[in-house]
């Protein structure tokens, strides 16, 4: 697999990786206001902004995974199998290792706090977190410790590099041959009919056995979904002449998306008022493909805009793709522990959460700014360890920072 030259840059790739991560940023701020199960609630949350919370929720994770796969595989073409899974081991697993014992622990502190009551202290917390306590229950179960919560996204994205790398060990130089007839059947209307058929497939047969759990093991639902997109990623980083073709069906796919969002939320307001007349266990695979048609609609659509007008280059893209994988590290804990001690203060919802929005950002990059500085911390949050430089190596290192800084920035 190894190669002397390097795949082409896609820098759209990175923009949209940028833009998810700003828009998680709103989701999870979002979650703390609505009804859904999360780790702190506001006295206030309710089902009001669930619908806007559809907007991104359906494929949202799955484009990061396709990204990341595109980005494992020209990473695993340009280093060779070996290289490939010492550096994303360390990329990954150093980050997880860290997070959970030093990022995640608050948010699960706050969480007991808040639903049981727990007046123990943080040290008293921190015990018990290491020995793996699993007495902290209420009516929804028992919290699971030591956990990675949001950072499950982590040991997936290794994974799935793991089994990218295998494969193409095992196809060695016919990996090129299969990526181009594979690629041959996408195209036209089956760029979307038959990702989008996958996707329901899995859905259908296994997401009631299975659900979303986020553990790995047993995730069989969503490793079938995420799996998928991210060798779907790495299909279409070997075969680039697939991303005009996004970029042909931009419009249609937006506008699937947008439908399929719309009925989305017909259903669901449906169903939670129990609508009479309407056999909801019969609907169940109608609307799971429904839902994954929505969900490669609107990743197709990113990917179709995202060629079309963000192949290009600049300060801010370079900043921010080093910028991102960090602040995505720490921003869940800023939210929950911001939202926390705020809670005394009794803001209006709409002014807390723009409040919650805008610290949280300007705190993540902060920490990143701290971060790259000190040699110590930067492969704690997914960062390269700088490299002593001498005038003979200056422009070797500056080429290959612009060569490789997508493949090399983690998630």
């Amino acid at each position: 697999m190894h190669t002397s030259s390097p795949a082409p840059r896609l820098l759209f790739l990175d923009w949209l990786r940028i833009i998810a991560f700003f828009i998680l940023v709103l989701y999870h701020v979002g979650m703390y206001y609505v009804s859904w199960d999360w780790h702190v609630k506001s006295a206030l949350a309710g089902p009001g902004p669930e619908p806007f919370m559809l907007l991104s929720s359906p494929w949202r994770l799955g484009l990061l995974f396709l990204v990341g796969g595109a980005a494992a595989a020209m990473s695993l073409r340009r280093l060779g199998g070996r290289a490939f899974l010492r550096r994303r081991s360390l990329r990954l697993l150093l980050p997880l290792l860290f997070g959970m014992l030093v990022v995640v622990p608050p948010q699960s502190y706050v969480e007991v706090v808040e639903a049981l009551g727990f007046d123990g202290g943080y040290l008293r917390f921190m015990a018990l977190y290491l020995q793996g306590y699993q007495d902290f229950c209420d009516g929804d179960g028992c919290l699971f410790l030591p956990t990675w919560n949001h950072l499950w996204f982590l040991p997936y994205l290794w994974a799935y590099g793991v089994v990218l790398a295998l494969l193409a060990g095992g196809a060695g130089a016919r990996l090129p041959r299969w990526a181009n007839a594979a690629a041959a059947q996408l195209h036209g209307w089956k760029l979307i009919v038959l990702p989008a058929a996958c996707l329901a497939l899995a859905r259908v047969s296994l997401l009631r056995e299975f659900g979303e759990t986020h553990m790995f093991v047993n995730d069989w639902f969503n490793h079938a979904t995420y799996l998928f997109l991210f060798l779907l990623g790495a299909l279409f980083a070997h075969t680039p002449h697939c991303w005009p073709r996004f970029v042909a069906l931009r419009w249609h796919a937006l506008a699937l998306a947008l439908t399929g969002w719309a009925a989305i939320v017909t259903w669901r307001a449906l169903w939670k008022a129990d609508a009479p007349g309407i056999d909801f266990e019969a609907m169940f695979a109608p609307m799971a493909a429904v839902y994954a048609t929505t969900a490669w609609s609107a990743i197709a659509a990113a990917c179709g805009f995202g060629a079309r007008h963000l192949e290009r280059d600049g300060p801010a893209r370079r900043y921010l793709v080093e910028a991102v994988f960090p602040a995505y590290i720490v921003h869940q804990t800023l939210i929950v522990t911001l939202a926390h001690w705020f809670k005394p203060a009794r803001l209006a919802p709409g002014i807390e959460g723009i409040l919650l929005t805008v610290l949280t950002l300007t705190l993540s990059f902060a920490i990143f700014e701290a971060v790259r500085r000190v040699g110590l911390l930067r492969p704690l949050f997914g960062l390269p360890l700088r490299r002593k430089t001498t005038p003979e190596t200056k422009v070797e290192t500056k080429v290959e920072m612009s060569t490789n800084a997508k493949a090399d920035a983690g998630a």
